[in-house]
């Protein structure tokens, strides 16, 4: 990965806004973007005059021999280093990221440097952009992520049976993951069966599964840095005609959506491809939420794709097609898969099976 974060900063520095000297950089998610190193704490100084990663003492010979895209130097207090950095480059301007700066922290950084000059409002949009095209490499890495959760999900379709607990199932799926290799979950694998499905982020409880559940599974593992992002729902015992129904109207939903992906296509567009076969059935108002969203170093990135976005999909864009239908106080589907963008269509990274699987 290290031509790619030579190639991101140098992306960056190149964007950046007319009479703005360099970036600061003070979310981990974008410091790791960048360099490749993952710390805590730290400060990424950008700009055309030098780059330099300043972070404190726990990670700097860490730091030291994982970055090449910048120097790398040791950040005692941040009042004391960033100060002198900046002069000695000739930065007399920052873009910073509004996204992630509180106004206090904002505040505080203008203390640290008077009379220095700051940019807000374009920082966000330029990483954004560089982020939501990934490259070979990141998209490896989530294909890596991804079977490692397909894996776990191969695994769980032995372990789920009557009796067994929502919270059961998801400790076992994140065990799996985390003991196959993955350095962290995606977020909080999300297990509901039953009357509980129908919550689309419901909470694993103690409740116990039923002959006739269906049992949602919204998971992902962690490789390198970056996130998978995987929903299958199952049945235990036999299913209702409606429930199958259901269950047929989320895939094909699903299939029309990912049939709509490909470069220059619209995110309201590529939505609107499950959310008229939903509407079509006459489940319209069980489907609230967007059909998918960008994944990568976040879980949670752009573009969104979704009736409210504004975005247009382009190549190398990885995100989620995940419709669902939930009919409260009863039971829910939802079916997701990651699929990268391409000039044709897209490549589905998603190789677990998704026709409706009765345990």
């Amino acid at each position: 990965m290290t031509d790619d974060n030579e190639k991101r900063l140098a992306g960056l520095v190149e964007n950046l806004p007319e009479g703005v000297d360099c970036a600061l950089i003070f979310s981990p998610e974008n410091r790791f973007y960048f360099t490749g190193f993952n710390a805590s704490d730290g400060v990424l100084i950008a700009g055309a005059n030098g780059c330099v990663f300043l972070t404190d003492s726990r990670y700097t010979e860490a730091a030291q021999r994982c970055v090449t895209a910048c120097d790398v130097r040791l950040l005692k207090k941040l009042s004391q280093e960033l100060p002198g950095e900046l002069k000695a480059f000739g930065y007399g301007c920052a873009a910073i990221e509004a996204q992630h700066t509180s106004i206090s922290e904002l505040k505080k950084i203008k203390e640290i440097l008077p009379g220095f000059r700051f940019e807000t409002e374009a920082l966000d949009g330029i990483i954004n952009d560089l982020r939501t095209v990934k490259s070979d490499g990141e998209k490896e890495l989530i294909v890596l992520a991804q079977r490692c959760a397909e894996r776990a999900f191969e695994h769980i379709l032995g372990f789920i049976k009557p009796g067994v607990t929502e919270r059961e199932i998801a400790l076992e799926l994140d065990y799996h993951m985390l003991k196959d290799g993955a350095q962290g979950i995606s977020f909080e694998t999300i297990a509901v069966s039953g009357k509980n499905s129908s919550m689309p982020h419901g909470v694993p409880s103690d409740k116990r599964i039923e002959n006739g559940d269906f049992v949602t599974m919204d998971f992902g593992a962690v490789i390198g840095g970056y996130h998978s992002d995987m929903t299958r729902t199952v049945a235990v015992g036999a299913v209702s005609d409606e429930q199958r129904h259901v269950y047929d109207t989320v895939l094909e939903a699903q299939l029309a959506a990912i049939s709509a992906v490909r470069d220059g296509v619209s995110c309201v567009d590529a939505d609107a491809a499950a959310r008229d076969v939903i509407k079509s059935a006459g489940f319209g108002e069980f489907f609230g939420h967007g059909t998918g969203h960008g994944v990568g170093i976040e879980i949670h990135e752009q573009p969104r794709v979704s009736y409210t976005s504004d975005e247009i999909l382009h190549c190398g864009n990885v995100v989620t097609v995940e419709p669902g239908i939930y009919l409260p106080g009863r039971f829910g589907v939802r079916i997701e898969d990651m699929v990268s963008v391409t000039a044709d269509g897209c490549e589905n990274l998603t190789l677990a099976p998704k026709q409706l699987i009765v345990l």
